[in-house]
């Protein structure tokens, strides 16, 4: 008696009007399309990385919290009460050395052993480090400038333009303090929400990005490449 065959099982027939190619073959990754912080770019990696993007975007939401309520106080003090900084300097310094001095001539009597204070020192590894950082921040910035009024990026140069008339408008609104309290609102709401709706937020400055382009092309081509220039000279040969 002859065993029966096993039957394999058969693929199911590809759906009415894709074929058996277009079925077998692997999807495609398609483009995004505009993306503002570019196309492999995350809003924690544009921040930086590390400790300071992670407070910018609420992960560590005790720091994050700490330090827009300090700021907040901060501007409080300065702002509504109207505190100057050396009375709210000096005032603070009274306090805390008063507190501390009362308690430890305190444990005297009380028989108990005297406040244990820390010596606070910055160390020579993290000076050495805010500075480093600091003159990289200053080197990139000085050598923008300078690409700028060499004139070898006309769009840069109108969005600094813009960037700085726009600022200066805004500090004649308010003092330098508000101005810096509002910065740090901004840094702690903007990126949160573009991390958030970087979708919708892509696909609107999308439009705005066409829309520039055609703009600075109708200006290139009506003013900017009337403009007589000097002729270039050609580089000499090694």
């Amino acid at each position: 008696m002859a065993e029966p065959t096993e039957k394999t099982p058969t693929a199911p027939p590809p759906a009415d009007g894709v074929s058996e190619a277009a079925a077998a073959s692997p999807p495609v990754a398609t483009s995004r399309g505009f993306r503002f912080l570019g196309e492999d770019k995350s809003v924690h990696k544009a921040l930086g990385g590390g400790k300071t993007a992670d407070v910018l975007l609420w992960k560590d939401k005790k720091m994050s919290a700490a330090v827009i309520g300090g700021a907040t106080v901060i501007w409080v003090l300065f702002e509504v009460v109207e505190y100057n900084f050396m009375p709210l300097v000096s005032h603070f310094l009274i306090g805390a050395l008063a507190v501390v001095f009362l308690w430890s001539k305190a444990t005297i009597f009380i028989k108990k052993s005297s406040p244990d204070i820390p010596e606070v020192q910055i160390s020579e590894e993290l000076a050495a480090n805010i500075v480093k950082v600091l003159r990289t921040d200053i080197n990139q910035a000085l050598r923008l400038l300078r690409e700028i009024a060499m004139g070898h990026d006309l769009m840069k140069f109108i969005g600094l333009i813009i960037a700085l008339w726009i600022l200066s408008e805004i500090g004649s609104l308010c003092d330098f303090l508000t101005l810096i309290y509002a910065a740090a609102l901004m840094l702690h709401t903007v990126p949160i929400l573009y991390h958030k709706y970087h979708d919708k937020v892509d696909h609107f400055a999308g439009k705005a990005h066409v829309e520039l382009r055609k703009q600075y092309q109708v200006l290139d081509t009506k003013v900017l490449s009337k403009i007589p220039r000097g002729p270039v000279r050609a580089e000499k040969q090694e």
